[in-house]
């Protein structure tokens, strides 16, 4: 009983190893482009005072 139970065990550890995953990593054969179409806006706000804006509008 022995024997036919390490006879099991070593049969499904011998078919367990013949399913390792492999790996494989390789360069690509064409060249990588990253293509990026950006629009960039900006919009600036300055928020000033009253007494600033009637010293910008009448400059002593």
């Amino acid at each position: 009983m022995k024997s036919g139970n390490l006879l099991i065990c070593l049969m499904s550890g011998l078919i367990l190893s013949g399913c390792t995953p492999r790996i494989e990593v390789a360069a690509p054969k064409e060249p990588i482009t990253i293509n990026m179409n950006v629009k960039i806006d900006h919009q600036i706000t300055v928020k000033a005072d009253k007494d600033i804006n009637t010293l910008l509008k009448n400059p002593q």
